[in-house]
């Protein structure tokens, strides 16, 4: 149709926050301060265990995010201003950094659950690193392995939720598939530092 959709952009960019950005940003929310031993008298603040867990998620999430947004001047410089190369297609533009925030969720929410049963960063980063690597290729797996084997392990793969993301497509089963993640990891965070705080 003679427009650009920035896809390819859309497809690679979670696979570089998942293998480097996120695991490197959640490593020392609360691995750190365990290690350090911080641990104790934060939870002793008059906080709620779970504030203290929201926190670190959102102020980690918000790093994630300020990175994607930054992004944003691609499509501005090339499309918009100083250079008007052309028209660009606004939709998949705008699914594909809704998928991109919604990855951003799980994969550091994910990330905040390793760092808070881990004692060290360096174990929490290749634990997040692993776990995100295994959920992103398991796509490139599943077409390997063709059939229903290979449909089952497709529909747990982070990589194909994102391609409906990265053509336009904003599906509610690929949105549902996110923030489930997001939320169940978020829970077993709070009450791993709940354990550590009655241990």
């Amino acid at each position: 149709i003679d427009r650009a959709s920035l896809q390819l952009m859309f497809e690679y960019a979670p696979a570089g926050l998942a293998l480097l950005v996120v695991p490197v940003v959640t490593m020392r929310l609360l691995a750190e301060e365990r290690r350090s031993g911080t641990l104790e008298m934060l939870i002793t603040l008059p906080v709620k265990d779970s504030d203290v867990i929201l926190g670190k998620y959102f102020g980690a999430l918000g790093l994630v995010l300020v990175l994607v947004l930054a992004t944003l001047i691609y499509p501005i410089a090339m499309f918009k201003w100083p250079w008007s190369l052309g028209p660009l297609d606004m939709g998949p533009v705008l699914s594909g950094y809704v998928g991109l925030v919604l990855f951003s969720a799980a994969a550091v929410a994910l990330g905040l659950l390793f760092s808070s049963i881990t004692q060290s960063q360096a174990i929490s980063f290749f634990i997040t690193f692993m776990v995100l690597f295994a959920l992103w290729f398991l796509g490139t797996v599943g077409d390997t392995m063709g059939g229903s084997a290979g449909n089952v392990v497709r529909y747990i793969s982070f990589q194909t939720r994102m391609e409906g993301f990265s053509r336009g497509l904003t599906n509610t089963r690929d949105v549902i598939y996110f923030l489930p993640i997001t939320v169940v990891a978020l829970v077993i965070a709070f009450r791993a530092l709940e354990r550590r705080k009655w241990a």
